[in-house]
């Protein structure tokens, strides 16, 4: 029975695609960035939609850290003699 179950569940998703691709493609070309739906919908599954994080090495975010320090004390300096 769950067998059976699953196997609808997996139909429906099926056809849920099919009608979401037939939609994108009737609605033609649009102007900006399409929706998080159509997007999912063209590449076929939601994983490939969720967004990528930088991470930075710690050598890296140190640099990074210095040369923040760097530009702050260049402002305090220019703020102080004005």
């Amino acid at each position: 029975m769950l067998a059976d179950l699953r196997a609808e569940r997996q139909r429906l998703e099926e056809a849920i695609l099919v009608i979401e691709r037939l939609a994108v493609k009737a609605a033609g070309k649009r102007r900006g960035r399409p929706p998080k739906w159509m997007v999912a919908a063209k590449s076929g599954s939601e994983a490939e939609t969720k967004p990528t994080t930088r991470k930075f090495s710690a050598a890296t975010r140190k640099l990074m850290a210095a040369a923040q320090k760097k530009r702050w004390a260049a402002r305090k300096a220019q703020s102080k003699a004005a």
